[in-house]
C-alpha cells in the first residue's frame, strides 16, 4: 500500500457515466479517493453516505470526493440513485487502480482467505502527492476522520 508523503499514481479509471476520471482532473485540488469492497453493503453504504452527508463540508474546505471499487457501472449508478451520491464512482472491475494504490490483495473473512479491497482512504493535495492514508477507516465518522487530520 502506499504511503503518504509520496506521489499518488497518475490513476485513470471510468465512472459510473463512462465518463474517464484521472488524477489529472484534480489538479490544484485536494482529493479524497476511498476505496470500498461493494455497493449496498452495510458498512459500505454507511461511510458513502457519511461522506454524502458532509460533502458540502469537506467541499468547502477544498476536497473533491471520488469513490472506488471493483462493482461495474450499472451497479455504481442504482447505488448512487438510491443513496443520492453527490460524487462520482469508479467501477475499477480490473482493479487497475486498486492495485496502482496497493489496496487490492489477500483478505480474510470467517476463516477463508480471498482477494478483495482492502478498505483505504487516500488525501492527494493539490499537487499529487499523498498527503494521509487512512486504512482504519471510521465508517460512521469517516468525513470527520479525514477533517480532524487537517485541524
Amino acid at each position: 500500500m502506499l504511503q503518504a508523503n509520496t506521489p499518488a499514481p497518475a490513476f485513470e479509471g471510468i465512472d459510473q457515466d463512462g465518463k474517464t476520471i484521472r488524477l489529472a482532473d484534480f489538479a490544484g485540488k485536494k482529493l479524497v479517493l476511498f476505496f470500498y469492497p461493494a455497493d449496498n453493503t452495510p458498512t459500505c453504504t454507511t461511510e458513502s453516505c457519511n461522506l454524502r452527508d458532509n460533502y458540502a463540508l469537506l467541499k468547502s474546505q477544498g476536497f473533491e470526493v471520488v469513490g472506488v471499487s471493483p462493482d461495474g457501472a450499472k451497479k455504481h449508478q442504482n447505488f448512487i440513485s438510491k443513496y443520492k451520491l453527490p460524487y462520482p464512482l469508479i467501477a475499477d472491475t480490473e482493479h487497475a487502480v486498486m492495485n496502482a494504490f496497493g489496496v487490492w490483495g489477500p483478505k480474510k473473512f470467517m476463516g477463508m482467505s480471498f482477494n478483495g479491497v482492502h478498505r483505504t482512504t487516500f488525501v492527494i493535495s493539490e499537487t499529487g502527492m499523498i498527503e494521509r492514508v487512512f486504512d482504519k477507516v471510521k465508517a460512521k465518522e469517516h468525513a470527520e476522520q479525514i477533517l480532524a487530520s487537517y485541524a
